[in-house]
């Protein structure tokens, strides 16, 4: 009995260890870039609420419009909006607990120049999925409680904000022409996401704040990002997928406008016309993004989000214009988004086991201009890169 005893000891012993080991190396792995999970589910339970909603005016209403919220299953929103609250309330306890156990790598990702653009992130799939909260129908008295969850999820922005712009400004090594990347846009997303809630519920003053930020750093950063990303090779196949979110921008930004003006206005159009310009530009050049899908890895997920917030953009300009061909763009946009959503979601399911151990942790990220590489050992350096 004392050998069963010492020999079932050692087991759950080695047991202990091998746990803690595989949740020490997620915590080690796991960083900001993957609430590109959660900002694709929140944007895409946006989505569907968007065109749930019930038709006040039949007159001014497309019969497409009408054939679509017939088609859509009434509970569908729903419950796409609680697979994303469990999903981004997963990741976000993970991150705590990353914070708390491995605070030295969770720095390192602050300082990076890459890292920091994810840590927009959470704070924007929680402004998306405050949106698309269907307690805001059902209790819409509750406006209290919204805007204190918007100033929650709104001074982690602005105090980011405050850090990477004036890093670009003042900062030797880390001016906006040194770091330039395509995920410096999440800054500008962030911003306008702020400025697209704050203004659906006609908080004035507040949406044009957010607004103001971000377009005007959208304009310096658009610029810059045209003259720098040069050539196929300013970024290395398997992070192709981070183009899309030049797409994001303009479309979000359009929404933003939508809800300060009360109406898609010119200035929404052409934000929109940019972001639809931008898409048609990326999907004519499919052989570059050929290559970063061969193999499935977390970047995968920049995928969706970017498309779902052009298609909640070709909703309203639907809405607006009201002609067979803007809806039709509609329609065509909103499945491009769903299919693109439920096969990565797909993926991620089948890949569950390897998810986080395969991923590329964020110093892996290396160089100032773009040129990322992977440790063949996946082993984690911790340095800062030079």
């Amino acid at each position: 009995m004392p050998h069963i005893d010492s020999s079932s000891k050692i087991i759950e012993g080695e047991v202990f260890m091998q746990t803690n080991n595989l949740i020490s190396t997620i915590l080690t792995k796991f960083h900001a870039g993957y609430f590109k999970i959660s900002l694709s589910l929140c944007s895409q339970a946006l989505l569907w609420k968007t065109l749930g909603d019930p038709i006040t005016n039949t007159d001014n209403n497309h019969f497409l419009r009408r054939a679509l919220i017939k088609m859509l299953p009434s509970a569908a929103s729903i419950f796409i909006w609680s697979i994303s609250l469990l999903t981004l309330t997963s990741l976000s306890f993970i991150y705590v607990l990353k914070c708390m156990f491995k605070f030295q790598t969770v720095k390192h990702e602050f300082m990076h120049h890459v890292g920091v653009n994810y840590l927009f992130a959470p704070w924007i799939s929680w402004l998306l999925l405050l949106q698309s909260s269907p307690f805001l129908t059902i209790f819409p008295k509750i406006t209290n409680c919204y805007l204190a969850l918007w100033w929650v999820f709104i001074v982690p922005i602005l105090a980011l904000d405050v850090k990477i712009y004036g890093q670009w400004f003042i900062k030797g090594k880390r001016y906006l022409s040194n770091v330039a990347n395509p995920t410096c846009q999440m800054s500008v997303i962030g911003n306008l996401a702020g400025a697209w809630a704050a203004g659906r519920m006609d908080w004035r003053e507040s949406a044009i704040f957010m607004f103001s930020l971000g377009i005007i750093h959208y304009l310096v950063l658009f610029v810059t990002l045209y003259q720098r990303l040069s050539g196929e090779k300013s970024v290395p196949t398997m992070f192709k997928p981070v183009f899309f979110l030049f797409i994001a921008a303009p479309s979000m930004g359009s929404l933003a406008w939508d809800s300060i003006s009360g109406t898609y206005d010119n200035s929404s159009k052409m934000l929109f016309y940019l972001s639809l310009f931008l898409f048609l530009i990326l999907v004519s050049k499919p052989s570059i993004f050929i290559n970063s899908t061969k193999k499935f890895n977390m970047t995968w997920w920049a995928y969706p989000f970017p498309l779902t917030m052009i298609a909640i953009a070709a909703f309203e300009y639907s809405q607006e214009v009201r002609s067979t061909t803007a809806h039709l763009l509609m329609m065509v946009l909103s499945l491009i988004s769903v299919l693109a959503s439920v096969l990565i979601f797909l993926f991620t399911i089948l890949n569950t086991n390897t998810f986080f151990l395969s991923s590329v942790s964020i110093s892996q990220v290396e160089h100032l201009d773009i040129s990322f590489s992977q440790d063949s050992s996946n082993e984690v350096d911790h340095t800062i890169p030079k």
